[in-house]
């Protein structure tokens, strides 16, 4: 395949950051060149230092989901095509499909549906979208419309994508991965750890926090406890440690404590990912995509049940055979989900589109 240079539009609010630069790395060896344009609130020094091997760009241009309004979004369309035009890209791959509403980029779309407002708020919320929130699934849509392929990062999630927005053509599952990272010589510990963006109600950390209560051993929480649109989450049981940095993370999760993750909304869970892979137990929300990931390698148990979380960490602790048999299954699950599988898929992705004319043709049902 010859070189492709892509331009891919990330945010570094949260896991779409740790996907970009995996993805990124990743596509290297295969000839693929990432240019990193970074929407929302820009990177910290430490997400700077991560990306110093690419060349990246922070665009100023809005979150789909942050505090915008539905114009900002619609002007962000020209700046990303000047931005694609400067930067040479033969392909563009975004974390926002609002941003290709208002854009006409003359050049192969990827839009990749890591998440998004609709499907959040029917699985969080269980309730209509409210009327001021329609505008983000309208724009969302129009950017799907737009774009020339559709990715998810779970087959589970594809199937709520092509549900939520009514398309007529199929979403791609493309399974997220990550590198192993794991400290040897750590022997394992007595505790219990769960790792997200804690102010976010689709973790719902509150869950964890009201099993922490019935628990004699830590249960400690990494992650930001305020989101940028001023959500915050008050935890009473569980030990908030903050925003761990890779290492910090590796260091503590070859411990093997036994994680646990309450989500009622995950289109993939790279957390859990990280914990599977350094052999961590895991307890987790009996979800579809945490069943279609994890079935047959995790405990699972009710979303919202925190008495049957409780119960189920609490078993594994008094069995610690169960606990190695169950960390050893996740272990061997997660070898699955590398960077290397990613990046080539994605990257027959890229060839099969630049093989073929760039048409723009409406890709949702009327």
């Amino acid at each position: 395949m010859r070189s492709i240079r892509l331009l891919l539009l990330t945010d570094a609010v949260g896991g779409v950051w740790v996907y970009s630069l995996e993805l990124a790395r990743a596509l290297k060896p295969l000839g693929v060149e990432t240019v990193l344009a970074i929407i929302g609130p820009p990177p910290n020094v430490r997400q700077c230092a991560e990306a110093a091997e690419f060349q990246f760009i922070a665009t100023g241009l809005p979150l789909d989901w942050g505090d915008t309004a539905p114009h900002e979004l619609l002007r962000a369309g020209e700046a990303l095509r000047e931005i694609a035009d400067r930067v040479g890209a033969d392909v563009v791959q975004t974390c926002s499909a609002a941003l290709l509403a208002g854009a006409e980029l003359h050049r192969p779309t990827v839009a990749v549906q890591h998440s998004c407002v609709a499907s959040w708020w029917a699985a969080v919320r269980g309730t209509p979208l409210p009327a001021d929130f329609e505008w983000r699934r309208e724009l969302t849509q129009q950017g799907l419309s737009r774009a020339t392929t559709i990715v998810a990062p779970s087959a589970t999630f594809a199937a709520e994508t092509t549900r939520t927005y009514n398309l007529a053509h199929p979403v791609i599952a493309v399974h997220n991965g990550r590198r192993t990272s794991v400290w040897p010589g750590i022997e394992q510990a007595d505790f219990v750890f769960t790792a997200s963006r804690l102010w976010d109600e689709g973790k719902n950390v509150a869950t964890l926090d009201a099993a922490a209560a019935a628990l004699n051993v830590p249960f400690e929480a990494a992650g930001a406890v305020r989101g940028p649109n001023h959500e915050v989450v008050d935890l009473q049981h569980l030990s908030a440690i903050g925003e761990l940095d890779p290492a910090r993370l590796s260091r503590l999760l070859s411990a093997r404590p036994i994680y646990a993750s309450a989500a009622v909304y995950e289109p993939f869970g790279l957390s859990v990912l990280e914990a599977a892979q350094s052999g961590c137990a895991l307890v987790l929300s009996d979800i579809p995509t945490h069943r279609e990931l994890w079935d047959g390698a995790a405990t699972f148990v009710p979303a919202r049940d925190a008495n049957a979380f409780a119960s189920a960490i609490q078993h594994l602790l008094d069995h610690p055979e169960k606990r190695a048999e169950r960390g050893r299954l996740a272990s061997t699950r997660a070898n699955y989900f590398v960077p290397e599988r990613m990046a080539a898929r994605m990257a027959s992705i890229y060839g099969d589109l630049l093989r073929q004319p760039v048409v723009h043709e409406a890709v949702a049902a009327e």
